[in-house]
Protein backbone atom coordinates (compact mmCIF):
# COMPACT_ATOMS: atom_id res chain seq x y z
CA UNK A 1 0.00 0.00 0.00
CA UNK A 2 0.98 3.21 -0.99
CA UNK A 3 2.61 5.08 2.34
CA UNK A 4 3.43 1.97 4.54
CA UNK A 5 5.77 -0.41 4.33
CA UNK A 6 5.05 -3.75 4.92
CA UNK A 7 8.72 -4.76 4.56
CA UNK A 8 11.01 -2.89 6.72
CA UNK A 9 8.64 -2.76 9.41
CA UNK A 10 8.28 -6.47 10.15
CA UNK A 11 11.51 -8.04 8.93
CA UNK A 12 15.06 -7.95 10.93
CA UNK A 13 18.54 -6.73 9.20
CA UNK A 14 19.47 -10.42 9.07
CA UNK A 15 16.30 -11.90 7.10
CA UNK A 16 16.92 -9.11 4.82
CA UNK A 17 20.74 -9.80 4.46
CA UNK A 18 19.81 -13.36 3.65
CA UNK A 19 17.61 -12.38 0.92
CA UNK A 20 20.25 -10.10 -0.49
CA UNK A 21 22.67 -13.22 -0.52
CA UNK A 22 20.38 -15.28 -3.15
CA UNK A 23 19.55 -12.50 -5.50
CA UNK A 24 22.23 -13.82 -8.04
CA UNK A 25 20.88 -11.21 -10.57
CA UNK A 26 23.65 -8.24 -10.70
CA UNK A 27 20.81 -5.40 -11.89
CA UNK A 28 18.51 -7.07 -9.27
CA UNK A 29 20.84 -6.66 -6.67
CA UNK A 30 21.70 -3.27 -7.93
CA UNK A 31 17.98 -2.27 -7.74
CA UNK A 32 17.78 -3.64 -4.21
CA UNK A 33 20.17 -1.18 -2.77
CA UNK A 34 18.21 1.96 -4.22
CA UNK A 35 14.98 0.94 -2.78
CA UNK A 36 16.16 2.62 0.41
CA UNK A 37 18.74 4.30 3.07
CA UNK A 38 18.52 0.94 4.89
CA UNK A 39 18.57 -1.81 2.07
CA UNK A 40 21.57 0.34 0.62
CA UNK A 41 23.57 0.04 3.55
CA UNK A 42 22.50 -3.85 4.25
CA UNK A 43 23.20 -4.72 0.73
CA UNK A 44 27.08 -3.27 1.29
CA UNK A 45 27.04 -5.34 4.05
CA UNK A 46 26.26 -8.32 2.13
CA UNK A 47 29.54 -8.06 -0.60
CA UNK A 48 32.08 -10.24 0.40
CA UNK A 49 34.36 -10.00 -2.96
CA UNK A 50 35.23 -6.68 -4.47
CA UNK A 51 37.38 -6.33 -7.64
CA UNK A 52 39.22 -3.11 -9.40
CA UNK A 53 42.10 -2.11 -11.11
CA UNK A 54 45.13 -1.10 -10.03
CA UNK A 55 45.34 2.43 -11.73
CA UNK A 56 44.07 6.02 -10.61
CA UNK A 57 44.88 6.76 -7.45
CA UNK A 58 44.79 3.30 -5.48
CA UNK A 59 45.35 4.48 -1.61
CA UNK A 60 42.14 6.36 -1.72
CA UNK A 61 40.54 3.91 -3.83
CA UNK A 62 40.90 1.36 -1.06
CA UNK A 63 40.15 3.71 1.92
CA UNK A 64 36.46 4.97 0.09
CA UNK A 65 35.76 1.03 -0.90
CA UNK A 66 36.52 -0.54 2.16
CA UNK A 67 34.46 2.21 4.14
CA UNK A 68 31.47 1.40 1.67
CA UNK A 69 32.15 -2.38 1.98
CA UNK A 70 32.89 -3.20 5.13
CA UNK A 71 32.59 -7.41 5.16
CA UNK A 72 34.97 -7.77 2.09
CA UNK A 73 36.64 -11.10 1.99
CA UNK A 74 38.64 -11.39 -1.38
CA UNK A 75 39.59 -8.68 -3.44
CA UNK A 76 41.11 -8.89 -6.39
CA UNK A 77 43.21 -6.23 -8.22
CA UNK A 78 44.12 -6.24 -12.13
CA UNK A 79 46.37 -3.57 -13.80
CA UNK A 80 44.75 -4.31 -17.19
CA UNK A 81 41.40 -2.37 -15.82
CA UNK A 82 41.54 1.19 -15.24
CA UNK A 83 39.80 2.56 -12.53
CA UNK A 84 39.26 6.87 -11.68
CA UNK A 85 37.45 8.09 -8.28
CA UNK A 86 33.98 9.83 -9.18
CA UNK A 87 34.91 12.66 -6.39
CA UNK A 88 37.95 12.77 -4.02
CA UNK A 89 37.16 13.31 -0.54
CA UNK A 90 34.44 15.88 -1.43
CA UNK A 91 36.24 17.97 -4.00
CA UNK A 92 34.34 18.24 -6.89
CA UNK A 93 36.23 18.49 -10.04
CA UNK A 94 35.65 17.91 -13.61
CA UNK A 95 36.82 14.56 -14.50
CA UNK A 96 35.43 11.69 -17.10
CA UNK A 97 32.36 9.61 -16.03
CA UNK A 98 32.75 6.55 -14.30
CA UNK A 99 29.99 3.92 -14.33
CA UNK A 100 30.39 1.15 -11.88
CA UNK A 101 29.85 -2.39 -12.73
CA UNK A 102 29.20 -4.88 -10.82
CA UNK A 103 28.87 -8.42 -11.21
CA UNK A 104 29.49 -11.73 -9.27
CA UNK A 105 31.71 -14.95 -8.36
CA UNK A 106 30.54 -18.42 -7.40
CA UNK A 107 31.29 -17.97 -3.90
CA UNK A 108 29.72 -14.47 -3.52
CA UNK A 109 29.09 -10.74 -4.49
CA UNK A 110 31.63 -8.49 -5.94
CA UNK A 111 31.77 -4.55 -6.32
CA UNK A 112 33.99 -4.30 -10.15
CA UNK A 113 34.76 -0.18 -10.47
CA UNK A 114 35.92 0.67 -14.17
CA UNK A 115 36.76 3.48 -16.13
CA UNK A 116 36.82 5.43 -19.28
CA UNK A 117 40.15 6.38 -21.16
CA UNK A 118 41.35 9.87 -20.23
CA UNK A 119 42.16 9.74 -16.49
CA UNK A 120 45.50 10.06 -15.55
CA UNK A 121 46.53 6.76 -14.04
CA UNK A 122 49.49 5.43 -12.18
CA UNK A 123 50.06 1.33 -11.44
CA UNK A 124 49.25 -0.15 -7.98
CA UNK A 125 52.68 0.94 -6.05
CA UNK A 126 53.66 -0.43 -2.40
CA UNK A 127 51.86 2.11 -0.55
CA UNK A 128 48.02 0.59 -1.95
CA UNK A 129 49.23 -2.78 -0.97
CA UNK A 130 49.70 -1.53 2.14
CA UNK A 131 46.08 0.01 2.14
CA UNK A 132 44.68 -2.83 1.43
CA UNK A 133 46.00 -4.43 4.34
CA UNK A 134 45.08 -2.02 6.70
CA UNK A 135 41.61 -1.69 5.53
CA UNK A 136 40.37 -5.01 4.92
CA UNK A 137 40.36 -6.63 8.01
CA UNK A 138 38.68 -9.52 7.07
CA UNK A 139 40.51 -10.49 4.12
CA UNK A 140 41.38 -14.06 3.05
CA UNK A 141 41.94 -14.10 -0.25
CA UNK A 142 43.66 -11.32 -3.06
CA UNK A 143 44.85 -11.57 -6.35
CA UNK A 144 47.67 -9.08 -7.72
CA UNK A 145 46.92 -9.71 -11.80
CA UNK A 146 50.17 -8.18 -13.77
CA UNK A 147 50.88 -5.70 -10.98
CA UNK A 148 54.17 -4.68 -12.19
CA UNK A 149 55.41 -1.54 -9.59
CA UNK A 150 54.91 -3.95 -6.21
CA UNK A 151 58.21 -4.72 -4.48
CA UNK A 152 59.20 -7.12 -1.93
CA UNK A 153 58.88 -4.09 0.13
CA UNK A 154 55.31 -3.83 -0.39
CA UNK A 155 54.11 -7.94 -0.02
CA UNK A 156 56.33 -7.54 3.16
CA UNK A 157 53.60 -4.42 4.45
CA UNK A 158 50.93 -6.80 3.44
CA UNK A 159 51.77 -9.92 4.99
CA UNK A 160 52.59 -8.43 7.84
CA UNK A 161 48.75 -7.18 8.14
CA UNK A 162 47.23 -10.00 6.71
CA UNK A 163 48.39 -13.04 8.73
CA UNK A 164 44.72 -14.54 8.09
CA UNK A 165 45.24 -15.15 4.50
CA UNK A 166 44.47 -18.33 2.99
CA UNK A 167 44.72 -17.85 -1.20
CA UNK A 168 47.55 -15.37 -3.41
CA UNK A 169 47.83 -14.62 -6.81
CA UNK A 170 50.78 -13.35 -7.83
CA UNK A 171 50.39 -13.71 -11.65
CA UNK A 172 52.71 -11.58 -13.61
CA UNK A 173 54.27 -9.73 -10.56
CA UNK A 174 58.10 -8.43 -10.78
CA UNK A 175 58.38 -9.33 -6.98
CA UNK A 176 61.33 -11.51 -5.47
CA UNK A 177 62.40 -14.10 -3.24
CA UNK A 178 62.48 -11.68 -0.10
CA UNK A 179 58.45 -11.25 -1.01
CA UNK A 180 58.22 -14.41 -1.04
CA UNK A 181 60.01 -15.34 2.26
CA UNK A 182 58.22 -12.79 3.93
CA UNK A 183 54.29 -14.36 2.92
CA UNK A 184 55.59 -17.66 4.41
CA UNK A 185 56.88 -15.99 7.76
CA UNK A 186 53.72 -14.17 8.37
CA UNK A 187 50.80 -16.16 6.23
CA UNK A 188 50.77 -19.48 8.04
CA UNK A 189 47.64 -20.36 6.98
CA UNK A 190 48.11 -20.11 3.44
CA UNK A 191 46.26 -22.54 1.39
CA UNK A 192 46.72 -21.22 -2.39
CA UNK A 193 49.18 -19.75 -4.25
CA UNK A 194 49.62 -19.15 -7.86
CA UNK A 195 53.43 -17.91 -8.91
CA UNK A 196 52.30 -18.09 -12.35
CA UNK A 197 55.29 -15.67 -14.60
CA UNK A 198 56.78 -14.34 -11.57
CA UNK A 199 60.20 -13.98 -13.55
CA UNK A 200 61.89 -12.60 -10.41
CA UNK A 201 61.74 -15.55 -8.18
CA UNK A 202 64.54 -18.21 -7.32
CA UNK A 203 64.80 -21.60 -5.32
CA UNK A 204 65.67 -19.44 -2.88
CA UNK A 205 62.52 -17.79 -2.32
CA UNK A 206 59.81 -20.46 -2.62
CA UNK A 207 62.00 -22.88 -0.31
CA UNK A 208 61.82 -20.55 2.45
CA UNK A 209 57.86 -20.12 1.79
CA UNK A 210 57.42 -24.07 1.84
CA UNK A 211 59.42 -24.06 5.15
CA UNK A 212 57.38 -21.27 6.44
CA UNK A 213 53.49 -22.28 5.65
CA UNK A 214 54.43 -25.81 3.43
CA UNK A 215 52.10 -27.24 6.04
CA UNK A 216 49.26 -25.59 5.01
CA UNK A 217 49.77 -25.51 1.49
CA UNK A 218 46.93 -27.41 -0.60
CA UNK A 219 47.25 -25.98 -4.02
CA UNK A 220 50.51 -24.24 -5.95
CA UNK A 221 50.66 -23.18 -9.23
CA UNK A 222 54.21 -22.25 -11.18
CA UNK A 223 54.96 -21.18 -14.59
CA UNK A 224 57.24 -19.62 -16.42
CA UNK A 225 59.33 -18.76 -13.81
CA UNK A 226 63.09 -19.28 -15.20
CA UNK A 227 65.13 -19.70 -12.35
CA UNK A 228 62.55 -22.60 -10.65
CA UNK A 229 64.02 -25.60 -10.29
CA UNK A 230 64.34 -28.88 -9.03
CA UNK A 231 65.26 -27.73 -5.84
CA UNK A 232 61.75 -26.04 -4.87
CA UNK A 233 59.71 -29.06 -5.79
CA UNK A 234 62.39 -31.16 -3.64
CA UNK A 235 61.43 -28.83 -0.93
CA UNK A 236 57.82 -28.87 -1.75
CA UNK A 237 57.65 -32.22 -1.59
CA UNK A 238 59.50 -32.51 1.72
CA UNK A 239 57.04 -29.58 3.31
CA UNK A 240 53.65 -29.90 1.71
CA UNK A 241 52.79 -33.06 2.95
CA UNK A 242 48.65 -31.36 2.39
CA UNK A 243 49.35 -30.54 -1.17
CA UNK A 244 46.28 -31.16 -3.02
CA UNK A 245 47.19 -29.39 -6.29
CA UNK A 246 49.61 -28.92 -8.70
CA UNK A 247 49.94 -26.99 -11.78
CA UNK A 248 53.51 -26.85 -13.46
CA UNK A 249 54.68 -25.36 -16.82
CA UNK A 250 57.89 -25.33 -17.13
CA UNK A 251 61.01 -26.10 -19.20
CA UNK A 252 63.74 -26.65 -16.46
CA UNK A 253 61.97 -28.89 -14.31
CA UNK A 254 63.82 -32.22 -14.59
CA UNK A 255 62.29 -35.81 -13.21
CA UNK A 256 64.58 -35.30 -10.19
CA UNK A 257 61.48 -32.54 -8.78
CA UNK A 258 58.57 -34.37 -9.93
CA UNK A 259 59.71 -37.77 -8.45
CA UNK A 260 59.96 -35.79 -5.18
CA UNK A 261 56.66 -34.45 -4.93
CA UNK A 262 54.75 -37.63 -6.12
CA UNK A 263 57.08 -39.35 -2.85
CA UNK A 264 56.35 -36.80 -0.34
CA UNK A 265 52.59 -35.75 -1.68
CA UNK A 266 50.60 -38.84 -1.20
CA UNK A 267 47.46 -36.59 -0.64
CA UNK A 268 47.42 -35.05 -4.58
CA UNK A 269 44.43 -34.97 -6.37
CA UNK A 270 44.94 -32.67 -9.26
CA UNK A 271 48.25 -32.79 -11.21
CA UNK A 272 48.49 -30.26 -14.56
CA UNK A 273 52.48 -30.90 -16.15
CA UNK A 274 53.76 -29.38 -19.17
CA UNK A 275 57.09 -29.98 -19.85
CA UNK A 276 59.44 -30.92 -22.00
CA UNK A 277 62.56 -32.64 -19.50
CA UNK A 278 59.94 -35.12 -17.79
CA UNK A 279 60.01 -38.36 -18.77
CA UNK A 280 57.42 -41.58 -18.20
CA UNK A 281 59.96 -42.25 -15.07
CA UNK A 282 57.96 -39.75 -13.20
CA UNK A 283 55.04 -40.75 -14.47
CA UNK A 284 55.48 -43.58 -13.09
CA UNK A 285 55.86 -42.52 -9.76
CA UNK A 286 52.45 -40.85 -9.76
CA UNK A 287 50.77 -44.00 -10.49
CA UNK A 288 52.46 -45.49 -7.63
CA UNK A 289 52.51 -42.86 -4.67
CA UNK A 290 49.51 -40.33 -5.40
CA UNK A 291 46.88 -43.12 -5.31
CA UNK A 292 43.52 -40.44 -4.60
CA UNK A 293 44.59 -38.32 -7.66
CA UNK A 294 41.55 -37.25 -9.63
CA UNK A 295 42.50 -35.25 -12.18
CA UNK A 296 45.48 -35.07 -14.49
CA UNK A 297 47.05 -33.23 -17.55
CA UNK A 298 49.64 -33.24 -19.38
CA UNK A 299 50.90 -31.05 -21.97
CA UNK A 300 53.81 -31.95 -24.42
CA UNK A 301 55.40 -34.22 -23.00
CA UNK A 302 58.24 -34.74 -25.55
CA UNK A 303 60.64 -36.98 -23.75
CA UNK A 304 58.51 -40.13 -23.05
CA UNK A 305 59.90 -43.09 -24.64
CA UNK A 306 57.30 -45.51 -23.21
CA UNK A 307 54.88 -43.22 -22.30
CA UNK A 308 51.86 -46.44 -22.43
CA UNK A 309 54.09 -47.54 -19.54
CA UNK A 310 53.75 -44.48 -17.54
CA UNK A 311 50.06 -43.81 -18.69
CA UNK A 312 49.04 -47.58 -17.82
CA UNK A 313 51.26 -47.33 -14.60
CA UNK A 314 48.50 -44.05 -13.18
CA UNK A 315 45.48 -46.02 -15.14
CA UNK A 316 46.33 -49.00 -12.72
CA UNK A 317 47.28 -47.09 -9.68
CA UNK A 318 44.75 -43.80 -9.49
CA UNK A 319 41.23 -45.42 -9.40
CA UNK A 320 39.83 -42.23 -8.25
CA UNK A 321 40.61 -40.86 -11.92
CA UNK A 322 37.63 -38.21 -13.06
CA UNK A 323 39.24 -36.39 -15.28
CA UNK A 324 42.18 -36.45 -17.54
CA UNK A 325 43.27 -34.50 -20.44
CA UNK A 326 46.28 -35.38 -23.07
CA UNK A 327 47.56 -32.44 -25.14
CA UNK A 328 50.22 -32.73 -27.55
CA UNK A 329 52.06 -36.03 -26.19
CA UNK A 330 52.92 -37.43 -29.39
CA UNK A 331 54.01 -41.13 -28.20
CA UNK A 332 50.69 -41.94 -26.28
CA UNK A 333 49.23 -44.13 -28.13
CA UNK A 334 46.22 -47.06 -28.11
CA UNK A 335 47.31 -48.87 -25.54
CA UNK A 336 47.96 -46.57 -22.41
CA UNK A 337 44.10 -45.64 -23.36
CA UNK A 338 42.86 -48.75 -23.28
CA UNK A 339 44.49 -48.97 -19.69
CA UNK A 340 42.32 -46.18 -18.70
CA UNK A 341 39.27 -47.92 -20.14
CA UNK A 342 40.25 -50.78 -17.79
CA UNK A 343 40.68 -49.13 -14.54
CA UNK A 344 39.27 -45.50 -14.43
CA UNK A 345 35.50 -46.52 -14.27
CA UNK A 346 34.71 -43.20 -12.18
CA UNK A 347 36.69 -40.95 -15.57
CA UNK A 348 33.84 -38.52 -16.10
CA UNK A 349 35.88 -36.33 -18.31
CA UNK A 350 38.50 -36.94 -21.39
CA UNK A 351 40.13 -34.87 -23.43
CA UNK A 352 42.45 -36.14 -26.59
CA UNK A 353 44.30 -33.39 -28.27
CA UNK A 354 46.75 -33.68 -30.88
CA UNK A 355 47.56 -37.79 -30.13
CA UNK A 356 48.35 -38.96 -33.80
CA UNK A 357 49.21 -42.21 -32.49
CA UNK A 358 45.59 -43.30 -30.95
CA UNK A 359 44.17 -45.69 -33.51
CA UNK A 360 40.91 -46.11 -34.18
CA UNK A 361 39.80 -48.64 -31.24
CA UNK A 362 41.61 -46.41 -28.86
CA UNK A 363 37.92 -45.70 -27.05
CA UNK A 364 36.73 -49.49 -26.97
CA UNK A 365 37.67 -49.78 -23.30
CA UNK A 366 37.11 -46.31 -22.42
CA UNK A 367 33.32 -47.38 -23.46
CA UNK A 368 32.99 -50.67 -22.09
CA UNK A 369 34.48 -49.68 -18.52
CA UNK A 370 33.89 -45.83 -18.42
CA UNK A 371 30.09 -46.06 -17.30
CA UNK A 372 29.81 -42.13 -16.12
CA UNK A 373 31.46 -40.43 -18.42
CA UNK A 374 30.02 -37.20 -19.51
CA UNK A 375 32.47 -35.53 -21.78
CA UNK A 376 34.94 -36.25 -24.46
CA UNK A 377 36.97 -33.77 -26.12
CA UNK A 378 38.70 -34.96 -29.50
CA UNK A 379 40.94 -32.49 -31.64
CA UNK A 380 43.45 -33.65 -34.32
CA UNK A 381 43.41 -37.46 -34.05
CA UNK A 382 43.58 -38.56 -37.19
CA UNK A 383 43.14 -41.99 -36.51
CA UNK A 384 40.30 -42.15 -34.55
CA UNK A 385 37.00 -42.83 -36.61
CA UNK A 386 32.93 -44.06 -36.39
CA UNK A 387 33.80 -47.38 -34.47
CA UNK A 388 35.57 -45.63 -31.87
CA UNK A 389 33.23 -42.98 -31.34
CA UNK A 390 29.94 -45.80 -31.68
CA UNK A 391 31.77 -47.57 -28.74
CA UNK A 392 31.42 -44.23 -26.56
CA UNK A 393 27.91 -43.64 -27.77
CA UNK A 394 26.75 -47.62 -27.00
CA UNK A 395 28.76 -48.14 -24.06
CA UNK A 396 28.65 -44.27 -22.06
CA UNK A 397 25.27 -43.48 -22.66
CA UNK A 398 25.59 -40.76 -19.65
CA UNK A 399 27.28 -38.58 -22.12
CA UNK A 400 25.96 -34.86 -22.12
CA UNK A 401 29.04 -33.34 -23.93
CA UNK A 402 30.91 -34.54 -27.33
CA UNK A 403 33.13 -32.07 -28.64
CA UNK A 404 35.20 -33.48 -31.88
CA UNK A 405 36.99 -31.05 -34.40
CA UNK A 406 39.28 -31.96 -37.69
CA UNK A 407 38.57 -36.09 -36.76
CA UNK A 408 38.23 -36.63 -40.32
CA UNK A 409 37.98 -40.43 -40.12
CA UNK A 410 34.47 -39.34 -38.11
CA UNK A 411 31.76 -39.59 -40.46
CA UNK A 412 27.45 -40.27 -39.86
CA UNK A 413 28.04 -43.46 -38.64
CA UNK A 414 29.52 -42.28 -35.36
CA UNK A 415 27.39 -39.33 -34.70
CA UNK A 416 23.85 -41.42 -35.66
CA UNK A 417 24.68 -44.08 -32.91
CA UNK A 418 25.31 -41.30 -30.02
CA UNK A 419 21.82 -39.79 -31.24
CA UNK A 420 20.38 -43.20 -30.94
CA UNK A 421 22.17 -43.68 -27.55
CA UNK A 422 23.52 -40.36 -25.35
CA UNK A 423 19.47 -39.33 -24.82
CA UNK A 424 21.25 -36.81 -22.12
CA UNK A 425 23.60 -35.08 -24.97
CA UNK A 426 23.10 -31.42 -24.54
CA UNK A 427 26.43 -29.73 -25.68
CA UNK A 428 27.65 -31.44 -29.85
CA UNK A 429 30.73 -29.37 -31.43
CA UNK A 430 31.87 -31.37 -34.55
CA UNK A 431 33.97 -28.46 -35.84
CA UNK A 432 35.54 -29.33 -39.92
CA UNK A 433 34.48 -32.81 -39.40
CA UNK A 434 33.76 -33.10 -43.47
CA UNK A 435 32.60 -36.77 -43.21
CA UNK A 436 29.41 -35.94 -41.23
CA UNK A 437 25.93 -34.23 -43.23
CA UNK A 438 22.93 -34.28 -42.42
CA UNK A 439 21.97 -37.98 -41.94
CA UNK A 440 24.03 -37.48 -37.96
CA UNK A 441 22.10 -34.29 -37.58
CA UNK A 442 18.77 -36.19 -38.13
CA UNK A 443 19.84 -38.81 -35.72
CA UNK A 444 20.59 -36.08 -33.09
CA UNK A 445 17.55 -34.18 -33.16
CA UNK A 446 15.69 -37.15 -32.80
CA UNK A 447 17.42 -38.81 -29.94
CA UNK A 448 19.22 -35.51 -27.91
CA UNK A 449 17.79 -32.15 -26.34
CA UNK A 450 20.06 -29.98 -27.36
CA UNK A 451 21.47 -26.77 -25.85
CA UNK A 452 24.45 -25.77 -27.42
CA UNK A 453 25.57 -26.80 -31.21
CA UNK A 454 28.53 -26.02 -33.39
CA UNK A 455 28.97 -27.46 -36.91
CA UNK A 456 31.08 -24.68 -38.24
CA UNK A 457 33.24 -25.77 -41.35
CA UNK A 458 30.82 -29.19 -41.98
CA UNK A 459 30.28 -28.39 -45.44
CA UNK A 460 28.08 -31.93 -46.23
CA UNK A 461 25.43 -30.70 -43.73
CA UNK A 462 22.60 -28.29 -45.41
CA UNK A 463 18.42 -27.34 -44.42
CA UNK A 464 18.15 -31.12 -43.57
CA UNK A 465 20.24 -31.60 -40.80
CA UNK A 466 19.71 -27.95 -39.43
CA UNK A 467 15.77 -28.04 -39.76
CA UNK A 468 16.16 -31.80 -37.83
CA UNK A 469 17.90 -29.52 -35.20
CA UNK A 470 15.05 -27.24 -34.94
CA UNK A 471 12.16 -29.03 -34.95
CA UNK A 472 13.84 -31.73 -32.03
CA UNK A 473 15.90 -29.15 -29.81
CA UNK A 474 13.87 -26.33 -28.31
CA UNK A 475 16.01 -25.69 -25.39
CA UNK A 476 18.66 -24.67 -28.34
CA UNK A 477 20.78 -21.31 -26.73
CA UNK A 478 23.76 -21.86 -28.63
CA UNK A 479 24.33 -22.03 -32.72
CA UNK A 480 27.19 -21.82 -34.73
CA UNK A 481 26.69 -23.01 -38.12
CA UNK A 482 29.36 -20.97 -40.20
CA UNK A 483 30.92 -21.89 -43.54
CA UNK A 484 27.95 -24.15 -44.10
CA UNK A 485 27.73 -23.19 -48.24
CA UNK A 486 24.12 -25.43 -48.67
CA UNK A 487 22.55 -23.48 -45.64
CA UNK A 488 19.38 -21.08 -46.98
CA UNK A 489 16.73 -19.61 -45.68
CA UNK A 490 14.59 -22.53 -45.19
CA UNK A 491 17.10 -24.02 -41.92
CA UNK A 492 16.60 -20.05 -40.66
CA UNK A 493 12.78 -19.99 -40.59
CA UNK A 494 12.78 -23.43 -38.99
CA UNK A 495 15.02 -22.15 -36.50
CA UNK A 496 12.68 -19.29 -35.54
CA UNK A 497 9.88 -21.61 -35.69
CA UNK A 498 11.18 -24.09 -33.05
CA UNK A 499 14.29 -22.55 -31.10
CA UNK A 500 12.93 -19.28 -29.62
CA UNK A 501 15.63 -19.89 -26.47
CA UNK A 502 18.56 -19.02 -28.96
CA UNK A 503 20.53 -16.46 -27.75
CA UNK A 504 23.78 -16.54 -29.85
CA UNK A 505 24.16 -17.65 -33.30
CA UNK A 506 26.35 -17.56 -36.08
CA UNK A 507 26.19 -17.55 -39.83
CA UNK A 508 29.21 -16.04 -41.50
CA UNK A 509 30.05 -17.47 -44.89
CA UNK A 510 27.08 -18.98 -45.04
CA UNK A 511 26.03 -18.12 -48.88
CA UNK A 512 22.95 -18.86 -49.33
CA UNK A 513 21.35 -17.21 -46.30
CA UNK A 514 19.31 -14.04 -47.42
CA UNK A 515 17.86 -11.11 -46.02
CA UNK A 516 14.37 -13.45 -46.30
CA UNK A 517 16.11 -15.88 -43.73
CA UNK A 518 17.62 -13.56 -41.56
CA UNK A 519 14.29 -11.51 -41.16
CA UNK A 520 11.99 -14.16 -40.26
CA UNK A 521 14.09 -15.83 -38.04
CA UNK A 522 14.90 -12.04 -35.84
CA UNK A 523 11.23 -11.80 -35.57
CA UNK A 524 10.46 -15.49 -34.24
CA UNK A 525 13.88 -15.40 -31.59
CA UNK A 526 13.33 -12.56 -29.57
CA UNK A 527 16.06 -13.58 -27.07
CA UNK A 528 18.82 -13.22 -29.51
CA UNK A 529 21.93 -11.16 -27.75
CA UNK A 530 24.80 -11.89 -30.21
CA UNK A 531 24.66 -12.23 -33.81
CA UNK A 532 27.70 -12.89 -36.21
CA UNK A 533 27.15 -12.61 -39.98
CA UNK A 534 30.19 -11.81 -41.92
CA UNK A 535 31.00 -12.55 -45.41
CA UNK A 536 27.18 -13.55 -45.87
CA UNK A 537 26.34 -12.23 -49.60
CA UNK A 538 22.70 -12.64 -49.78
CA UNK A 539 22.77 -10.45 -46.47
CA UNK A 540 22.35 -7.04 -47.04
CA UNK A 541 21.72 -3.27 -45.30
CA UNK A 542 18.48 -3.74 -45.22
CA UNK A 543 18.72 -7.77 -42.97
CA UNK A 544 21.07 -5.98 -41.00
CA UNK A 545 18.59 -2.97 -40.11
CA UNK A 546 16.12 -5.77 -39.34
CA UNK A 547 18.41 -7.59 -37.18
CA UNK A 548 19.22 -4.50 -35.57
CA UNK A 549 15.83 -3.05 -34.90
CA UNK A 550 13.79 -6.51 -34.05
CA UNK A 551 15.92 -8.33 -31.28
CA UNK A 552 15.41 -5.85 -28.62
CA UNK A 553 17.86 -7.87 -26.50
CA UNK A 554 21.16 -7.83 -29.26
CA UNK A 555 24.26 -6.78 -27.69
CA UNK A 556 26.97 -8.18 -30.85
CA UNK A 557 26.60 -8.23 -34.24
CA UNK A 558 29.47 -8.69 -36.03
CA UNK A 559 29.26 -7.86 -39.70
CA UNK A 560 31.03 -5.85 -42.69
CA UNK A 561 31.33 -2.31 -42.00
CA UNK A 562 29.69 -1.03 -45.87
CA UNK A 563 26.61 -3.28 -44.39
CA UNK A 564 25.31 -1.03 -41.56
CA UNK A 565 23.48 2.04 -43.17
CA UNK A 566 23.89 5.69 -41.35
CA UNK A 567 20.48 5.01 -39.74
CA UNK A 568 21.16 1.84 -38.57
CA UNK A 569 23.98 3.13 -36.97
CA UNK A 570 22.40 5.84 -34.74
CA UNK A 571 19.71 3.08 -33.94
CA UNK A 572 22.23 0.81 -32.79
CA UNK A 573 24.42 2.89 -30.73
CA UNK A 574 22.62 1.67 -27.85
CA UNK A 575 22.10 -1.98 -28.59
CA UNK A 576 25.26 -3.34 -29.90
CA UNK A 577 28.43 -3.66 -28.36
CA UNK A 578 30.55 -4.42 -31.04
CA UNK A 579 29.66 -3.10 -35.27
CA UNK A 580 33.15 -4.14 -36.50
CA UNK A 581 35.02 -2.63 -39.62
CA UNK A 582 35.81 -4.83 -42.64
CA UNK A 583 36.94 -8.39 -41.89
Amino acid sequence: MRGFDRINAVLPDELILEIFRHVESKPSRDACSLVCKRWLGLERLSRDTIRIGASATPDSLVKLLSSRFPNIRYVFIDERLSISLPVQYGKRRRISRTIPSIGRFHDGSDQSVGGYDGIATSCLSDSGLGAVGDSFVKLEKLSLIWCSSVTDLGLRSFAEKCKSLKSLDLQGCYIGDEGLASVGECCNFLEDLNLRFCEGLTDTGLVRLVLGCGRTLRSLGVAACVKITDVSLEAVGSHCRSLESLSLDSEIIQNKGLLAVAKGCSLLKVLKLQSINITDEALQAVGVFCLSLELLALYSFQKFTDSNKGLDSVAAGCPELMHIEVNGCHNIGTDGLKSIGKFCARLSELALLYCQRIESDALSEIGKGCKFLQALHLVDCSGIGDDSICSIAKGCKNLKKLHIRRCYEVGNKGIIAVGQHCKSLTDLSLRFCDRIGDDALISIGQGCSLQHLNVSGCHQIGDAGIIAIARGCPQLNYLDVSVLQNLGDNAMMELGEGCPLLKDIVISHCRQITDIGVSYFARKCTLLESCHMVYCPGITEAGVATMVTTCSRIKKVLVEKWKVSARTKRRAGSIINYLCVDL
